[in-house]
């Protein structure tokens, strides 16, 4: 239970895109001295009203736990005792999602560490806490801080630490005076109240083209990937076979067909209400989009889905079954056993238990699949439902029309080829995001050449399967090819040989956004930048200099290593001759990837105005800056800046038509010229 919840309040953070930024705790921290020497450390939260931060001591398997971390490296202070919890309104009770005991803070939390200094220094450090609310959750947040400590004394009462969100009144000695205090402030510096965007440097736009949202189109995508694989998991082994049971059994037990047709349509329903609830967990929890997009496109969690992806196909393979603990499906086969609508529905519960060896690698797919799309906590419900619609259909169909089981093939060894078909397809998508991960993080492990041969390899090795020449623990013998056997052979080998043609540098626009760019190679490139195009990587402020000398407009294209769509606008529409010409000749190219994972200088590193969060990476810095001003954090997006950085229309999304595309920068182009003959 506890690992279930916590795998909810950690993909379930995954599911926002545009909503509010949230900031519900505002930290400060001060050194008061306590006598020649000797400090105590006092952090103090101001939480808003519902929401709760967690205590330092909370087992594992739960929630994050609030942590504080002190520069080990510096001798000049040390530490007295543990960081206490010195006072707040504490709750301390049972927590039925995590099914644990839990403490946690409202309204105020304050903690506090004694220290001796030595000599006079500056003490760093950070500490780490979560923040919910009674229905969602906020991802970890991590927060710096630094103390300027004298050994020589005289700082009593002083404030020596930064501080943040809000100031301590440094006369305050009582501790409930101090809480209160805090309480009661008025947050004067709050800037997330500009969560709307910052207009005024780029001023409104000089003609009213563009601003053309994207069509969520990847709602219907996800709907009909969670059908797929339904019908995928209809025919493995461990659902198939209990298909004409299933049906059987109602038509024949009870009094009349018309109740059994119903009873079997009520048992279907009860599926897709089951696969319906397993999203319900996910709906709890919400994150602010900044934080979600650094997330999903980070090295950590692809990584993982790399990984869970690579159980997933193994388990295909029939090396191993991934499956729920016994005891799960034992209590729902004994309530089945109840009389009535109640025990049908545990029927279908105990069906989706003992069929998870087969169905959790798709239903584990479905959920990458929602994760890395637009569209949150909609698109998983869709998901999950249409998965459960496509694998109760059969169940409901059959037991209308009885006689279309007559039509059923017999189960056999190519329900095991299914399977494996499926293992070599959770591998082609493992790759994908290793590759996501290699891409942001610039591993160089990946490279696109690379990339298309392990997709080549993979294929083969479905197509050799597929024929009968590699073969698997659970394979029966093949006396002889299928003519459909043959026909998902030569797909096999289609998909390999088209990979292959790509390997060289040709374009694959069927893959448009899957494989590494193209100038991410093995051979040599002219430069980082997309098809060779003249272009600013990542440096917006060497663009724009170039753009005023040259008199030029800018196009400034706010892109994502791990991001498919600008792949497919960057391999299916800049590479149009008119889109290319336009970018090349007649506009500067400033590509800004906001998920660069490469770190700023110490110097460069700043505390953002707009989100309160440390800029640490270039991807933080862009992405800010795409957020601020544009008030967008999805990608692509591409903004036409005039050289002395006006607006010059509407900015863009991905748009994968090429004409729309087109008529959009040539309206900005014509903004540009008619303002610069008005200049002259």
């Amino acid at each position: 239970m506890k690992r279930i919840a916590l795998l909810s309040l950690l993909l379930g953070t995954l599911f926002t895109t545009h909503a509010q930024i949230l900031n519900p705790v505002k930290w400060t921290w001060k050194a008061q001295e306590t006598a020649k020497g000797e400090y105590k450390l006092v952090f103090t939260a101001k939480i808003d009203p519902k929401w709760h931060t967690y205590s330092q001591y909370i087992g594992e398997g739960g929630p994050v736990a609030t942590k504080f971390t002190f520069d080990e490296k510096n001798k000049d202070v040390q530490l007295v005792g543990k960081t206490s919890e010195a006072g707040g309104k504490v709750h301390d009770e049972h927590d039925p999602v995590f099914d644990m005991q839990l403490k946690y803070f409202e309204e105020a939390m304050v903690c506090e560490q004694k220290v001796k200094v030595l000599r006079d220094t500056k003490l760093k450090g950070n500490f780490e806490f979560m923040v919910c609310d009674d229905a969602r959750c906020l991802p970890p947040d991590f927060v710096e801080f630094e103390f300027d400590l004298k050994a020589s004394g005289g700082n009593t009462g002083r404030d020596t630490g930064k501080t943040q969100g809000i100031l301590l009144d440094p006369e305050k000695k009582n501790f409930d005076d101090m809480v209160q205090a805090v309480i009661d402030s008025s947050l004067t510096n709050d800037s997330l109240a500009q969560a709307a965007g910052n207009p005024t440097r780029f001023g409104t736009p000089l003609s009213d083209c563009g601003d053309v949202q994207e069509e969520n189109k990847s709602l219907w995508s996800i709907i009909l990937l969670g059908f797929l694989g339904g019908l995928a998991a209809l025919v493995t082994p461990c659902v198939f076979p209990m298909i004409p049971l299933t049906v059987s059994f109602f038509t024949k037990r009870s009094e009349s067909k018309t109740k059994g047709k119903f009873e079997a349509i009520f048992y279907g329903f009860s599926i897709v209400f089951i696969y319906f609830l397993l999203a319900v967990p996910f709906l709890l929890f919400d994150i602010s989009p900044d934080t979600f997009n650094e997330i999903s496109t980070g090295a950590p969690l692809n990584v993982f889905f790399f990984l869970i992806f690579v159980v997933f196909a193994f388990s295909f393979f029939g090396f191993y079954e991934i499956e729920l603990p016994n005891f799960i499906a034992n209590r729902a086969d004994s309530a089945s056993n109840v009389g009535g609508l109640v025990g049908i529905f545990f029927m279908a519960l105990t069906l989706a238990i003992v069929s998870f060896s087969c169905t959790g690698p798709i239903i584990g797919s479905l959920l990458v699949g929602a994760l890395t799309s637009s569209g949150g906590k909609l698109n998983l419900v869709a998901g999950m439902t249409s998965f459960g619609f496509a694998l109760a259909l059969p169940f409901a169909v059959f037991a209308l029309f009885p006689n279309l089981m007559k039509s059923l093939p017999k189960s056999g060894g190519w329900l095991n080829s299914v399977k494996v078909v499926l293992g070599f397809v959770e591998l082609i998508f493992a790759v994908k995001f290793l590759s996501n991960a290699d891409l942001v993080s610039h591993w160089g492990i990946l490279k696109r050449e690379v990339f298309l041969g392990l997709w080549v390899a993979l294929g083969a090795g479905m197509f050799f399967y597929l024929i009968g020449i590699l073969k698997f623990p659970h394979d029966s013998p093949i006396q002889k090819l299928s003519p459909l056997r043959i026909g998902f052979a030569g797909l096999a080998l289609l998909f390999t040989a088209y990979t292959a043609y790509g390997i060289p540098g040709n374009d694959l626009k069927l893959f448009s956004g899957f494989p590494p760019p193209k100038f991410y190679s093995l051979m040599e490139q002219k430069s980082e930048c997309p098809n060779n195009l003249n272009c600013f990587h990542n440096d917006y402020e060497g663009g724009m200099a170039y753009a005023r000398k040259n008199n030029k407009p800018v196009i400034v294209d706010f892109t994502g290593w791990a991001c498919v769509n600008c792949r497919k606008m960057e391999e299916n529409v800049w590479t149009d001759p008119s889109i290319y010409k336009l970018l090349n000749d007649d506009f500067v190219l400033i590509s800004l990837y906001v998920d660069d994972k490469e770190m700023l200088p110490d110097s460069a590193q700043y505390v953002s105005d707009f989100t309160g969060k440390k800029v640490r990476t270039v991807g933080n810095r862009f992405s800010e800056f795409e957020a601020k001003y544009f008030n967008e954090n999805t990608q692509p997006l591409y903004v036409l800046l005039s050289p002395d950085e006006k607006l010059l229309n509407k900015p863009r999304p991905y748009t994968p038509d090429i004409q729309t595309y087109a008529e959009w920068l040539q309206c900005g182009l014509n903004a540009h010229q008619k303002a610069a003959g008005k200049g002259e």
